[in-house]
């Protein structure tokens, strides 16, 4: 087991006035759990953040002295770098180093693999200084480097982790240009607040890869590496191709997934040992009833998957929402079809509670081969029903006209739902305008994720980074003062390379049903240059990844 997988913490920037500006919920009282608003500039007075939460320490998780980063083969920090910096507060207010990662406003699950700063120079800077202040803890983090990253050391990752959950930190970082043993142009660039979260993030990421060939790649919470996780020709229940738009199944065991250019499914395992076999489960009338084709993205229940009773819910022949019975003895009762009463239109990318009453699909007028293409779309639900379906109702604030609504996805718990929106006349698949949004399941305001935003100082914009395809973390924490954390990952092409990446951000509802949302959080773990997408997080039971360098 990796152990960094016992750590969690977060570190943000970029000029607050600009993230409240451009990544704030506007619905939600705070971005940070105490009364943060747009009014203040993010810095840690005492009271201005996490105001509810009890002072605990201090503690000395962060060293006393400056760190003067020195990378093997890298040019180091001179030693005289602090009387260079000078105070914390001189030089240039502004113009400095844009922190892209952590972005301003995140926060971390406890468990997180140890924080990466990165940072981008666009003044030329060639001497950077890193400070986090933490309310807690006795000294500030000073770091020094010549480099544009700089990565915590697991032992003291692990102690903040531990001690600063719901303490309120401030991130700063200055850069200047360094020559002749002088600096010149200091400037302050990103700088704001950040968090620890007293919640873990769960489970374990199974995500799909488009470089080098179609495959799913892996990794639990903590890991510092992926590792391969099914190829296409693993896959046993049929000749495979492509194996993209994968789910996941309640027991972690397989993914069910669409296998080549025809969008018919298959079922395969990521356990370890047994990538790619079928379930012992599975029919002869079930495989064939699964791969009739189109039928595009599938879901599972929790109520559904158990010895006589293995369900797969998907999109058919692009027309409606049907069932398929894995364990079914003959044809006849292998597949069906929903009653929609209602709703006239094509149907697609159907989501089933984990209780197992209810199904979210997309409403679509065009929905071709399998995928979801041209709108307009809005979120329908059905009941289950043992199967039969029944009457088509609209959800309330996921079924504006004015916009496209789909990929949705149910919370652990069944009470919200994740979504992807764009305005309508566009196409859904692989859309730049996409953003990912969050409701009530039965319907309600819809909360736009402060996730969608990129850092403000890159200059990149949202809608304009394909936020797309969110799913929550298997399980959601609630703690003593009745907040209840929950996870979503994503994809976006917000990173400097415009390559699809995944990003984690939080999602806490109070006790009186307050939602608020926070900045995403990049998985630096994914190798940089390669295109991911379409994550599946669930109790995963994939082979662990490889150690790292």
């Amino acid at each position: 087991m990796n152990p960094s997988r016992a750590l969690g913490l977060l570190l943000g920037a970029s000029a607050a006035a600009a993230f409240f500006a451009a990544c704030g919920d506007g619905n939600n009282p705070s971005v940070f759990d105490g009364g943060l608003d747009a009014s203040t500039d993010g810095a840690d007075d005492g009271s201005s953040l996490f105001d509810t939460t009890p002072f605990n320490g201090p503690y000395n998780d962060l060293p006393s002295a400056p760190i003067l980063d020195a990378p093997d083969g890298g040019t180091g920090a001179p030693a005289s770098s602090s009387v260079l910096f000078g105070s914390p507060d001189s030089g240039g207010a502004s113009g400095g180093p844009c922190l892209v990662e952590p972005e301003v406003g995140s926060l971390y699950p406890s468990n997180w693999l140890r924080p990466r700063f990165h940072w981008l120079a666009p003044g030329g800077e060639n001497l950077f200084e890193l400070r986090l202040h933490v309310k807690n803890q006795v000294s500030d983090l000073v770091v020094y480097t010549a480099q544009t990253s700089w990565t915590m050391p697991l032992a003291m990752w692990s102690g903040l982790a531990s001690h600063s959950q719901d303490q309120p930190m401030t991130v700063t970082v200055r850069g200047g240009v360094y020559a002749n043993s002088a600096l010149s142009n200091v400037a302050t660039g990103s700088t704001g607040p950040l968090g620890i979260a007293p919640a873990q993030a769960p489970g374990a990421i199974v995500y799909w890869t488009t470089s080098g060939g179609s495959a799913l790649k892996g990794f639990s919470i903590g890991d510092e590496t992926v590792g391969p996780v099914l190829a296409p020709a693993q896959v046993k229940d049929q000749a495979a191709t492509c194996i993209g738009c994968h789910t996941s199944t309640p027991d972690g065991l397989f993914v069910s997934l669409t296998t080549s250019n025809s969008w018919n499914n298959s079922i395969a395992s990521v356990e370890q040992g047994k990538q790619g076999q079928a379930p012992s489960f599975l029919s002869p009338a079930g495989a064939t009833a699964l791969h009739h084709a189109p039928r595009g993205i599938s879901a599972t229940s929790a109520a559904h998957w158990t010895t006589g009773d293995h369900v797969v819910v998907t999109a058919v022949d692009d027309q409606t929402i049907g069932w398929v019975n894995l364990e079914a003895a003959n044809a006849g009762t292998a597949s069906g079809v929903f009653m929609r009463t209602g709703d006239a239109r094509g149907a697609g990318a159907p989501t089933w509670s984990h209780d197992g009453k209810t199904i979210t699909y997309v409403s679509n007028d065009v929905n071709l081969t399998g995928r979801l293409d041209d709108g307009p779309a809005d979120l329908y639900q059905i009941p289950y029903a043992g199967g039969a379906g029944g009457t088509a109702t609209a959800v309330p604030g996921a079924s504006d006209p004015s916009f496209e609504e789909y990929y949705p996805v149910y919370g652990p718990d069944d009470a919200w739902l994740a979504f992807d929106r764009i305005p309508n006349g566009n196409n859904m698949y692989n859309a730049a305008k996409a953003e990912v949004f969050v409701i009530p399941s039965a319907g309600g305001t819809a909360t736009r994720l402060a996730a969608n935003d990129p850092p403000a100082c890159t200059g990149k914009t949202s809608p304009g980074v394909t936020n797309s395809w969110p799913k929550w973390a298997p399980s959601a924490t609630k703690t003593s003062d009745g907040r209840s954390f929950y996870w979503l990952v994503f994809s976006s092409t917000r990173d400097e390379n415009g390559n699809p990446q995944l990003y984690v951000s939080p999602v806490v509802v109070d006790g009186q049903g307050n939602v608020t949302t926070y900045a995403a959080l990049y998985l630096w773990n994914q190798p940089a240059n390669e295109n991911n997408h379409t994550p599946a997080w669930d109790v995963f039971k994939i082979p662990p990844p490889p150690p790292p360098n």
